[in-house]
């Protein structure tokens, strides 16, 4: 079978999860922390080189202050659940706002815990906007933009894949993700279970991948 070397993970649907079992809103993303360890031993086991987490982006700081600190504290809560594991990580994400938590700002360049190994991307206070800003002062005769954004750490991604039924990037990583193949399921992130990630590798195994050529 052959694996993506970099997966895109999507994690939407928290909210109305929450909604379905009858809390409030802010009390969906704590359900997600755990998914998001199991997709990490998943990766580890099938030799996924590296794994990228949608957080929170700069857009989402708009929603209520309930929600808001909710979705930090998940945050914060996933990346410390990694750093206990072999791992290689690094926060990626507008971090002179004050929405950006000041305990993530060690993990602003990449720091290796255990062994290493896997690279483990979490896309915090995240904006393409912002991504993509430095290329206005950039050198225009450079080819390679991909040295001129600021997730220039970050490769070209493989396979996204994206739970909660939404058919959109959300603003996703836009220049690593202009080759993705793209990958739907329609179950919200909180009810992952192991047959999605399978599922969207098998998928995969099975596209025609030319990028562009």
């Amino acid at each position: 079978m052959r694996v993506p070397k970099h997966i895109g993970i999507i994690p939407d649907g928290n909210r109305r999860w929450a909604l379905g079992q009858g809390f409030s809103k802010d009390m969906g993303y704590a359900s997600g922390i755990d998914p998001g360890l199991l997709v990490f031993k998943l990766c580890q086991k099938e030799n996924v080189e590296e794994l990228t987490y949608y957080g929170f982006t700069t857009d989402n700081a708009k929603r209520p202050t309930v929600q808001k600190e909710a979705f930090i504290k998940a945050c914060i809560d996933a990346v410390k659940l990694i750093e206990k594991e072999d791992s290689e990580i690094l926060v990626m994400g507008d971090s002179e706002s004050p929405v950006f938590p000041k305990e993530l700002l060690p993990y602003t360049t990449r720091r290796v815990f255990g062994k290493g190994g896997i690279k483990v991307n979490f896309l915090v206070n995240y904006g393409w906007e912002w991504d993509l800003n430095a290329l206005k002062s950039s050198d225009s005769k450079r080819k390679n933009i991909t040295n001129n954004i600021m997730s220039s750490d970050i490769s070209r991604i493989d396979l996204i894949i994206r739970w909660g039924g939404r058919r959109r990037l959300s603003g996703f990583l836009p220049v690593q993700s202009v080759y993705s193949d793209f990958y739907i399921i329609e179950d919200l992130w909180p009810d992952f279970i192991e047959k999605h990630f399978y599922d969207a590798i098998n998928w995969y195994d099975k596209q025609d991948v030319t990028l562009g050529g």
